[in-house]
C-alpha cells in the first residue's frame, strides 16, 4: 500500500503540473488562492470519507435540489406525461435526456427570476460570494457560482446567471464555461446511488467543485478588477434591472415571467441541437476510424492515452488498463453508460478494492465528456454576446481539459484517503 500511496501522491501532483502546463498565463496564476482551496479540498475530502456528518450535509442540500426538480416534472406530465416516468406521475417507463435534464429548465429559471425580481437572489448571491470570496481569494461571482452550480447542474446554473455572464469579459465566461464541464444536476444524483456506491457520489460533489476552482485557476487566470469584480447585476434570465421599463418603473410581473418563460424555452432548444450534433459527430468519427481498423474507435484511443493517468491512482497495472476504459468510454459516452456497466459488481469491494471503488466512482460522477461541451457552447449562444461565444469556442480544448483533470484530481485526493 505505501508504495502505492506515494504514486498516488505523485499523480495529484501530476495532474496540476498539467495544468500549469497548459496555462494560458503562468505568470498571473494566484497561487496563494490555489494552495487554500487544494488544503480545503483534502480536509473536506478527509471529512466526507471519514464521517457520516459530512456526507449528511451535502447529501440534505442534494436532496432540496433535487425536490425542486421533481417539482418541475409536475408541469411536465400535465402537457406531456408519456415522457415522464411513473415515479414522478407519468406513464413513460423510462425519461430520455431532454425530460430529465432539459425540461425542468422552465421552472428553475422563472423560479430564480422571480427571486431576482423581488431582489431576494442579488442579495443572497452579494453574501455568499463574498463569504467564498473572503476564503478561497477568487472573484464573488465565480465564487458563487461554483456552489450555485454544485447542485444546479451546469446548464441551469448558467440560465439563472444570464445577466452576469452577459456583463461580464469574454475571458470570465470562459472561466464559466470550463468549470461547468465539472458539475452534476441534483435531478440525477439518485440515479447515480442506484447504481454505484452513493457515500462516494457525494463524495465528489463538493470536490469537483473546489478542483473546478483550482483547475481554472491554473489553465485560465483572470484577473479581475475591484471595479469589476461586482454582483449588484447578477440575475436570472432577466434580473430585475432588466425589468425596468423606459420611464423607470418596473415592468408588470406577469410580463417580465412571461419573458423568463420564453427566455428559458428557446435555451432548451439551442442546448438539445448542439447536443444532438456533438454525439452524432462523435458518432461518425467512430464509423470512419472504424473503416481503417474494426478495433479503432474515440473509446479505445482516448483509454490507451488515460491509462498513465490512471496508473498514477496508485493502482495495479491491470486494474489501471480497465479503469483507463472506463475514462474512455465516460468521455467519448457518458457516465451513466459506464455506471451501467459496472452496476453489477462495483459494490463488492473484494472483486474491485475499496481504494478502486472510490476512485473509479469519484471520477465517473461529473458530466465531463463531448457532449457536455455541446451543452454548454449550446448555453452560451442562447445567454452571451459573440466575443464571449467565439472564445468559447476556441476553448473547446481547454475545456475538455479541466474537465478531465478535475476529475482525475478528485478520484486522486479521495484515494489518498480510502484503501
Amino acid at each position: 500500500m505505501s508504495m502505492y500511496l506515494i504514486v498516488n501522491i505523485i499523480g495529484v501532483i501530476v495532474y496540476l503540473g498539467i495544468a500549469f502546463l497548459f496555462s494560458k498565463s503562468k505568470k498571473t496564476i494566484n497561487w496563494k488562492s490555489t494552495a487554500i482551496v487544494l488544503v480545503l479540498n483534502l480536509v473536506i475530502a478527509w471529512i466526507l470519507t471519514s464521517f457520516a456528518w459530512g456526507r449528511d450535509i451535502v447529501s440534505g442540500a442534494a436532496a432540496g435540489f433535487n425536490w425542486l426538480v421533481q417539482v418541475a416534472y409536475k408541469g411536465i406530465v400535465f402537457a406531456l406525461p408519456n415522457w415522464v416516468t411513473p415515479q414522478f406521475g407519468g406513464t413513460a417507463k423510462s425519461m430520455n435526456f431532454v425530460t430529465s435534464s432539459l425540461l425542468p429548465i422552465l421552472l428553475i429559471v422563472p423560479m430564480f427570476d422571480i427571486l431576482t425580481y423581488i431582489g431576494f437572489l442579488p442579495w443572497v448571491i452579494k453574501w455568499i460570494g463574498r463569504g467564498l470570496s473572503a476564503i478561497t481569494g477568487q472573484p464573488k461571482f465565480e465564487s458563487f457560482f461554483s456552489v450555485e452550480m454544485m447542485f444546479l447542474g451546469n446548464t441551469e446554473a448558467l440560465a439563472v446567471s444570464r445577466l452576469q455572464i452577459q456583463s461580464m469579459r469574454a475571458e470570465r465566461n470562459v472561466t464559466l464555461a470550463m468549470m461547468s464541464m465539472s458539475c452534476i444536476t441534483a435531478s440525477i444524483v439518485g440515479a447515480y446511488t442506484q447504481m454505484v456506491p452513493g457515500n462516494y457520489v457525494l463524495t465528489a460533489i463538493p470536490l469537483n467543485i473546489l478542483n473546478a476552482i483550482i483547475v481554472t485557476n491554473i489553465l485560465n487566470p483572470v484577473t479581475v478588477k475591484p471595479e469589476e469584480d461586482t454582483i449588484a447585476k447578477i440575475g436570472g434570465a432577466s434580473a430585475a434591472e432588466e425589468a425596468e421599463m423606459d420611464d423607470g418603473k418596473k415592468e408588470p410581473f406577469f410580463s417580465f415571467l412571461g419573458d423568463s418563460i420564453l427566455g428559458a424555452g428557446r435555451l432548451i432548444l439551442i442546448i438539445a441541437a448542439n447536443v444532438i450534433a456533438f454525439v452524432a459527430l462523435a458518432a461518425l468519427i467512430d464509423k470512419l476510424l472504424g473503416l481503417i481498423n474494426p478495433w479503432l474507435s474515440l473509446e479505445h484511443i482516448l483509454g490507451i492515452i488515460m491509462f498513465p493517468f490512471a496508473w498514477l491512482m496508485g493502482l495495479n497495472v491491470h486494474d489501471a488498463f480497465q479503469f483507463a476504459q472506463y475514462m474512455g468510454t465516460k468521455l467519448v459516452t457518458n457516465e451513466f453508460v459506464v455506471m451501467g456497466k459496472i452496476a453489477p459488481t462495483i459494490h463488492n469491494v473484494q472483486m474491485y478494492g475499496a481504494h478502486y471503488q472510490a476512485q473509479l466512482t469519484v471520477f465517473l460522477t461529473s458530466f465531463a465528456n463531448f457532449s457536455t461541451t455541446g451543452m454548454i457552447i449550446g448555453a452560451f449562444k442562447g445567454l452571451a454576446d459573440k466575443e464571449s461565444n467565439a472564445m468559447i469556442s476556441k476553448n473547446v480544448g481547454y475545456m475538455l481539459l479541466s474537465g478531465i483533470l478535475v476529475s482525475l484530481l478528485s478520484a486522486g485526493i479521495v484515494g489518498l484517503f480510502v484503501w
